[in-house]
């Protein structure tokens, strides 16, 4: 990992920090979500990225950002979004700021998916466009970003 700590679980987990701290020490307004809510969103988040992370495998290309692909992958959860790793992370993040239960901490997963579009999604679409060209802007036309 060449580029740590700018890798995106960093972020995530930077994301996490500040929703536990703000939750903590400015609150704004508190809510009661089920818990079993806040286990769902969680666990469907880790979900979702370990089943991408699965296709990787399958795939044998790099799952590290700013490495040079050697498949596209467009199966499995692929096929309905182009990041969901990065979706999944985020679900994570939302169903902690529901455990907290604070208003504001909510903002940093609001905050996340714009920092790792801007750090990561945008440069990794274009380094999928040089590497498989058209196949790639089809891709990206039938698949969401998030």
């Amino acid at each position: 990992m060449k580029d740590f700590p700018d890798i995106p679980p960093v972020w995530a987990l930077a994301a996490a920090v500040s929703s536990w701290i703000l939750a903590v020490f400015i609150p704004v307004f508190h809510v009661q979500i089920p818990i079993l809510v806040s286990i769902l969103t969680i666990g469907s988040g880790f979900a979702i990225a370990g089943w991408s992370a699965i296709w990787f495998l399958r795939k044998k290309t790099t799952i590290e950002p700013r490495h040079v692909p050697t498949s596209l992958i467009v199966e499995g959860p692929f096929r309905i979004n182009r990041n969901p790793i990065y979706t999944g992370m985020a679900l994570v993040l939302l169903g902690f700021a529901f455990w907290l239960g604070a208003i504001s901490a909510i903002v940093p997963v609001l905050i996340f998916p714009v920092v790792i579009t801007r750090r990561f999604i945008k440069d990794e679409e274009a380094q999928l466009g040089k590497v498989f060209g058209n196949a790639a802007d089809e891709y990206f036309a039938k698949s969401r970003r998030w």
